[in-house]
């Protein structure tokens, strides 16, 4: 099962980013446990500068911007 984490303080941007992950892993058939991390300092921790973020397996595959389709699926191939 794969981990995405979602890094982001709850704007539209990152809102949109949660959206098209949920459907990819949907429409892929991936297992995967999506968790959403708010938290300013975790995300800073983390050395995000820039939201939407996306961790898969503690990975860091995109800083801010939303991804896209494709982009989402290479994570999972």
């Amino acid at each position: 099962m794969k981990k995405i984490e979602i890094l982001g303080t709850g704007c539209p941007k990152c809102q949109k980013t949660t959206e098209i992950i949920e459907k990819e892993i949907k429409e892929a058939g991936v297992e995967a446990e999506v968790i959403k991390v708010q938290e300013l300092d975790e995300i800073v921790n983390r050395g995000v500068m820039m939201t939407p973020a996306v961790m898969v397996d503690g990975v860091l595959k995109c800083e801010g911007k939303i991804p896209g389709s494709k982009e989402i699926k290479s994570w999972f191939a």
